[in-house]
């Protein structure tokens, strides 16, 4: 079983991220003397073609003699981060030139791993002091600003490349490896403390086939004659030997530790996530506009109109909302799924909100491998404290009586779906061998984590919530349902839902392609500011869309408004779904059947959640507005 490796960890060391961003234990920066040994650590490989990363010593590498691995948190683990030791020799300033690595015979088998990862453009993930490695990427000055030179740094770098014409000593289609790494290492010197800091870690690969010396020494390249791309390169071709070499390099930076992640945080430009806001809020004032009409006028007039008591005669004629008061607040069909799904979409809220105050504040920077996932995951078993509570009190406002079967499904409906998506799809990357599968010691953790404390969160939750009075309505609920009269096909649900979808939907899409990209295509996201705004966006677009279709359906004397404003808001899923995929098919090029599937799977359990984030705030949002306008009509 791919990760079994993996030794099994105190169940606290497991869930708590390693740092916060702060000088906590093992956050402070280190400080090397000159001379002292500076540990590359092997990480995995990664790909956006599979999206299935594999452990470095998947393939044949040179291997120490004892592979030791490090401690890994939750996060870390569900993400198929394998942390281990290298045989590289890296010392505090001290430059190298053309140092052997090893020597390794290769079998044909060998290779033609070596050569399937690589016509997958599986990318190398090494770590220095915390540092990932990165290649520098120089893009062009362009034709309107040829001053401006743009440098990017890319997470990893290639494990090798397919030969061309373009490439010179190539074959056309051929895999060639890179076995040959230059180790920039930048580091800063100041008087505030001693030693020096290491502030950036770049790797150069090249492909060159070696020769030896009758000595056993390299005949290809010396401290004098440096590796360069002009060399015959290395093929992965039939059974050979490679020999594996690095540079290291030392470059003073004027770059401090606390801003050493920058370089790596550069993405994009800020002004198309300022556009996205921009964006969003257009979206906000418009709907802010239809809805101050409603209120300050449309609703203003119903309300002086129904109070008025000379108009008693003309009102026996009309329609409107006023109506329906005697059905408004009758229990909707299938309550207690209502309940459940209100609850869970409150946890997901609370979960989502927290996680990301947490990451504006800085405890979950790109630099805490894992501890954005581990956020997620804590967060949302402790929060099934409040989807219980949530859940028993709407549906004892609902007059439910089963409240225990009720709690139940609370407590499982949700995450049961979801552990069976992603324990199906573990199945699959078991298949594979991959290290994103999750390890059965992980499985269990997160089974105690369900079973040990979400579930018991539920039901003291659920216990408070049914003890809690139930939530009064202003007006009395007829015996006898009223009928529904005919509704203009513009008012029909399908339709109205679905409309109702798109503009929630519109207030995050922009920056959902940066969400993906960043999980899909391994790019860091880390403008947790500007999500934060965004979601607080979205959260006021579903308030207000949901009330301004929810008064139009009550003015058509249609009094079944619950389930209406939960899926209104809530289509915004299915809008998610749909654009993830375009996204994949328009973005992403996967070669693997497995790939395709994870993908969908998962981003089939985001696309869930959202739309219950979404419904729970559309619905509550409805429930306050009817509540007020039918306590501000006189009911006789």
């Amino acid at each position: 079983m791919a990760g079994g490796g993996m030794r099994v960890l105190p169940l606290l060391q497991l869930l708590l991220p390693r740092a916060t961003g702060f000088y906590l234990p093992g956050v402070a920066p280190t400080e090397y003397a000159d001379g002292a040994r500076v540990d590359l650590k092997v990480n995995k490989l990664t790909s956006t073609k599979t999206q299935l990363p594999y452990e470095w010593y998947s393939l044949p590498f040179c291997r120490p003699e004892e592979i030791v691995s490090k401690a890994e948190n939750l996060g870390e683990v569900m993400r198929g981060d394998k942390i281990e030791n290298s045989l590289y020799e890296i010392k505090m300033n001290i430059e190298e030139s053309c140092k052997i690595l090893c020597h390794k015979e290769y079998s044909k088998s060998d290779m033609n791993e070596f050569k399937s990862k690589i016509a997958e453009d599986y990318r190398v993930n090494w770590i220095v002091d915390n540092l990932p490695a990165a290649t520098r990427v120089v893009e062009p000055p362009s034709a309107g600003n040829p001053a401006r030179i743009i440098t990017i740094y890319e997470r990893g770098f290639p494990l090798g490349f397919k030969g061309g014409a373009e490439i010179g000593g190539t074959v056309e289609g051929a895999a060639y490896l890179y076995n040959h790494h230059r180790l920039v290492f930048k580091y800063h010197i100041d008087a505030s403390f001693d030693g020096s800091r290491i502030v950036g870690f770049e790797v150069e690969p090249f492909s060159v086939k070696h020769r030896l010396n009758s000595d056993g020494k390299l005949a290809t390249c010396s401290k004098s004659r440096q590796v360069s791309h002009d060399m015959p390169p290395q093929e992965a071709g039939p059974a050979d030997t490679i020999t594996w070499t690095y540079d290291v390099k030392w470059e003073y930076s004027d770059v401090k530790w606390a801003s050493r992640w920058d370089v790596y945080l550069y993405a994009t430009d800020e002004q198309i996530h300022w556009f996205s806001i921009v964006n969003s809020l257009m979206i906000v004032l418009f709907l802010s506009g239809m809805l101050a009409m409603v209120i300050t006028r449309t609703l203003h007039r119903d309300l002086l109109r129904y109070n008025d008591a000379e108009s008693k005669e003309e009102m026996a004629e009309e329609s409107g909302w006023k109506l329906v008061h005697g059905d408004v607040f009758r229990p909707p069909p299938r309550a207690g799924l209502l309940a459940v799904y209100l609850g869970t979409g409150v946890q997901v809220l609370g979960m989502t909100l927290l996680t990301m105050t947490f990451a504006v504040l800085g405890f979950l920077s790109p630099s805490n491998r894992g501890g954005l996932m581990t956020a997620l995951l804590l967060l949302f078993v402790l929060m099934g404290l409040v989807a219980g509570y949530v859940s028993a009190r709407m549906y004892k406002s609902f007059k439910g009586v089963e409240w225990k079967m009720t709690t139940l499904k609370t407590a499982f409906m949700f995450p049961g779906i979801v552990s069976l998506i992603f324990f199906t799809l573990n199945l699959f990357i078991w298949g594979e061998r991959s290290s994103g599968a999750v390890p059965f010691t992980t499985l269990i953790v997160l089974f105690l984590m369900w079973f040990g404390v979400s579930v018991p969160l539920v039901f003291v939750g659920a216990y408070f919530g049914y003890k809690r009075p139930a939530v009064e309505f202003p007006t009395k609920t007829n015996l006898i349902p009223r009928a529904i009269p005919a509704q203009p096909w513009y008012m029909q649900p399908l339709f109205a839902i679905a409309v109702g979808g798109i503009l929630p939907f519109g207030a995050v899409f922009i920056e959902l392609f940066f969400i993906l990209s960043s999980i899909w295509l391994h790019q860091y996201y880390y403008v947790f500011g500007f999500l934060l705004i965004v979601l607080l966006i979205l959260i006021i677009t579903c308030a207000e869309i949901t009330i301004v279709m929810c008064y139009f359906q009550l003015c058509g004397e249609d009094y079944n408004w619950a389930w209406r404003s939960f899926l209104t808001a809530g289509c915004s899923g299915l809008y998610l779904f749909v654009y993830s995929i375009i996204y994949m098919l328009t973005k992403m090029n996967m070669t693997r059947g497995v790939s395709v599937l994870l993908y969908l799977g998962y981003m089939l359990i985001a696309s869930y959640g959202f739309g219950l984030l979404t419904g729970c705030i559309g619905f509550f949002a409805c429930f306050s507005f009817v509540r007020i306008i039918y306590a501000a009509v006189k009911v006789e």
